[in-house]
């Protein structure tokens, strides 16, 4: 179903270019602001926000069930985000390519969040054939739990589990995007806000990294995936 911006007071294209150049860029919503009256089009910085937060979720969902098929060698790990002077926990998944498979910000780092991570990533992604993490206990909690789920649909091979260390460096360099986008922003107001703008600036990398095919601009594959 198409992204609906009815009641929206500025055209859909207008909408969608600020929130992917936002998402895509190191600029501040004031920045942004400035951008576009410099375009004539007059946004309070406020009113950017709102966009973010309504429309930058929308289009992460339709992309993690768009994307192309990524390897069934996965690498899992989190990373650390910083809302309301907090610490929280982006949970991320790419295949042995480093594409994306799935991403989730979570309040907590335990076993009911890595399950539910998991289980999510299982809903737009092929059965992995392995699973590369730390030497985390709540990741490790986390897969077992998921291999307990799978038996009782029927599945009768688990998911194999690798705890190591080096092998996620893949990931881990890809969380580099990430922190460098969000470094500007000195830390999010509310998680809500932190969880749409991850959500959004996920997909600008996927984006970047191809998984949406080749031969147009990235904010015409964006756009595309509001409609």
């Amino acid at each position: 179903m198409t992204i609906s911006f009815k009641g929206a007071h500025f055209p859909r294209d207008v909408i969608l270019h600020a929130v992917f150049f936002y998402l895509r860029y190191s600029v501040s919503y004031r920045d942004l602001e400035e951008i576009l009256a410099e375009r004539s089009t007059s946004v309070d910085h406020a009113t950017l926000n709102r966009w973010i937060v309504k429309y930058a979720p929308l289009v992460a969902d339709r992309a993690r069930r768009k994307k192309q098929c990524c390897d069934r060698s996965w690498r899992m790990d989190e990373t650390y985000v910083r809302v309301k002077g907090e610490w929280v926990y982006l949970y991320r998944a790419v295949d042995k390519h480093g594409k994306t498979l799935d991403f989730m910000l979570s309040k907590r780092r335990n076993k009911a969040a890595a399950t539910k991570f998991f289980a999510r990533a299982l809903e737009v992604n092929r059965l992995p054939s392995k699973t590369v993490i730390d030497k985390s206990g709540a990741n490790t909690a986390g897969i077992k739990a998921v291999n307990k789920m799978l038996k009782g649909f029927g599945c009768p091979i688990p998911i194999q589990m690798v705890r190591r260390k080096f092998p996620n460096n893949i990931i881990e360099q890809d969380h580099r995007f990430i922190k460098r986008r969000i470094r500007p922003m000195l830390g999010f107001k509310s998680f809500e806000s932190a969880s749409a703008t991850l959500d959004g600036i996920e997909v600008s990398q996927m984006i970047r990294k191809g998984q949406f095919g080749l031969g147009f601009c990235p904010f015409k594959q964006f756009a595309e995936l509001a409609i």
